[in-house]
């Protein structure tokens, strides 16, 4: 609340963090660990203006803070030291003044930091330019003066501060006036003798000149190069709008993967083929190669970029970084140690029974918080348009982390659908996404409806042949078997009899109402949410404004009457499962 009250809220984007919630973690563009920490701010292009309060120091478990491209001035908070498991910070294109705190220094998890396209002066601390965890500093396009120290982040950027002395022969070192307790001293050359200020002279002059050499040789290089193999890194940031993410070398990702080994593939789709690779610093990653038959892949791999950018969530899988040539497209993620739900479910293996019923009810919640997030919480909207089993990721912990955003599209928030090409999994897309190419949230709440069946069954969505039922659309079994009672039928044999049966109910029936023929009769994930966390035993806040007070939260919800309204629509066509894009 003291972040709000230092802020001018022009646009009203802070309206929804009132004193009275319960549960600051509903806020928008606020994220909580699972233990109730608030863990990310992400407030990037909202129009902020006013000032950065220092208690944002309290915030003691915060690992990302995106305050980007807002209008916000005054000193950056010291404050911001006490953060010490803070990741990422990005108070690019605002309007701070003063220095940069040195107490950012104490910051030795930190990996992106970006305090570009301020007024910022004075030095660069040696506290921050020691810093080695860092993979990416940039200070640039400040007012910032002094010697630059050496910087040992393994990538920075410092041009556009003209006070700014890169090494003892600069021009801006020998220019630059001494200074000593706020007095501005001019070098004194009075009592030199005629002959050595003309020595003098001519060394300056030729040292000047063989420097403005070097520094165009330099451009000249760098320029060269980047019109034969890529846009340069400035370019980059305007271009594709990345933010903090870490541009790779194709040769860094040829070593990581081992020249893109088929020992290393593990997965492929109808876009590309996805690589395990090993990083020199021994990170684990996961390198998607996009392939692009109609070569109109530019403007679809900015598009990618930018909306992943946007999206910062822990059930959401989070972009490292990525490579651009005139050849290739390579995205760079964390790799997933425990694989997809799809391969959990379905690799027949003995690992699959670790997937017991609480653990997938958890991955179901997982997977509706990132969806959650995608539709109600980013800016603009977010449509995923593939979600299934195969594109939900898991963790070391098990936790559901939502993949694959190539086929997600940026929504407008005056649009209440948008129209393309249909993109997705036969089995998983609503009807009147498949019929009229309109898709909208209620598109993606489709797709979490066949998810949960998945989940349930253990089985595809258009194959849920378990040795009992005949092979065919699950949706039309699961509404069979509903009406009749005989949910157990469905239930997935790894489990060994061991599920909830009253949840196994709720679960049929939550699906059911995501699966709706109509989309205006399907739930928002908020809701979907809800219900999840009432199956579930976790925590519902009764004061939200979006449940009322006459709603409950045990999971019941929305439940509805046997005499379910879709099961008299009559069966779907039968056919074997079609990917129209795969799990990238």
């Amino acid at each position: 609340m003291s972040m709000k009250n230092k802020m001018i809220d022009e646009y009203h984007v802070l309206d929804g963090w009132d004193i009275n919630s319960v549960d600051p973690c509903t806020w928008n563009m606020v994220a909580c660990s699972s233990e109730g920490f608030v863990i990310s701010l992400e407030m990037a292009s909202t129009g902020l203006a006013g000032m950065l309060s220092p208690n944002i120091g309290n915030l003691g478990h915060l690992r990302t803070l995106l305050l980007q491209n807002n209008a916000l001035s005054g000193p950056i908070p010291a404050e911001i030291g006490k953060l010490t498991g803070l990741e990422t910070l990005d108070l690019s294109s605002n309007q701070f003044v003063g220095e940069i705190p040195s107490s950012l220094g104490s910051l030795t998890h930190l990996s992106y930091l970006r305090l570009n396209k301020n007024k910022l002066s004075g030095d660069i601390p040696g506290p921050v330019a020691n810093l080695t965890g860092l993979s990416f500093l940039d200070v640039s396009f400040n007012n910032l003066s002094g010697a630059s120290p050496k910087i040992r982040a393994k990538d920075y950027r410092i041009t556009g501060n003209n006070y700014l002395c890169t090494s003892p022969s600069s021009l801006n070192c020998v220019n630059a006036p001494k200074v000593a307790n706020g007095n501005v001293f001019p070098n004194s050359t009075k009592q030199v003798d005629n002959r050595h200020r003309w020595i003098v002279s001519v060394m300056v002059g030729v040292s000047c000149t063989f420097v403005v050499s070097i520094m165009l040789l330099v451009f000249w290089i760098r320029w060269y190069r980047s019109r034969l193999i890529y846009t340069s890194y400035v370019q980059q940031d305007y271009e594709f709008n990345v933010g903090h993410l870490k541009r790779f070398t194709f040769r860094e990702l040829q070593v990581a993967t081992g020249n893109f080994s088929s020992k290393n593939i593990l997965g492929q789709g109808g876009f590309g083929v996805v690589y395990k690779g090993c990083l020199l610093n021994r990170t684990l990653v996961a390198v998607k190669r996009l392939k692009d038959p109609n070569f109109s892949g530019e403007v679809q791999f900015q598009t990618e970029l930018e909306m992943i950018s946007l999206a910062l969530h822990r059930n959401l899988l989070r972009l490292y970084g990525f490579c651009l040539t005139n050849d290739e497209r390579l995205l760079v993620y964390p790799y997933m140690p425990n694989g997809s739900v799809a391969d959990r479910l379905r690799d027949g293996g003995r690992e699959t029974l670790l997937l017991d019923w609480s653990r997938r009810m958890h991955i179901a919640l997982g997977a509706a918080r990132g969806l959650l997030y995608l539709h109600e919480q980013c800016n603009p909207k977010i449509i995923h348009r593939d979600v299934k089993a195969a594109n939900i990721l898991l963790d070391e912990n098990f936790e559901a982390v939502v993949g694959d955003f190539g086929l997600a599209k940026l929504l407008d928030p005056r649009d209440s659908h948008v129209t393309t090409a249909v993109r997705g999994t036969v089995g998983h897309i609503a009807p009147e996404y498949l019929s009229t190419g309109q898709s909208s949230e209620k598109t993606d709440v489709f797709g979490f409806g066949i998810l949960l069946l998945e989940l349930i069954t253990g089985q595809k969505a258009l194959d849920a042949g378990n040795g009992q039922i005949q092979k065919g659309m699950i949706l039309d079994l699961v509404k069979t078997l509903y009406e009749e009672k005989r949910l157990q039928v469905l239930i997935d044999r790894d489990l060994k009899g061991c599920y909830d049966q009253e949840e196994l109910e709720k679960a049929v029936e939550l699906a059911l109402l995501c699966t709706r023929a109509l989309p205006t009769l399907r739930p928002k994930m908020s809701e979907v949410l809800k219900v999840l966390e009432g199956i579930t035993g976790q925590p519902c806040n009764l004061e939200d404004p979006q449940t009322g007070p006459n709603q409950q939260c045990d999971g019941r919800t929305f439940s509805f009457s046997r005499n379910y309204s879709d099961a008299r629509e009559g069966n779907s066509f039968i056919i074997e499962a079609m990917e129209l894009s795969g799990p990238r």
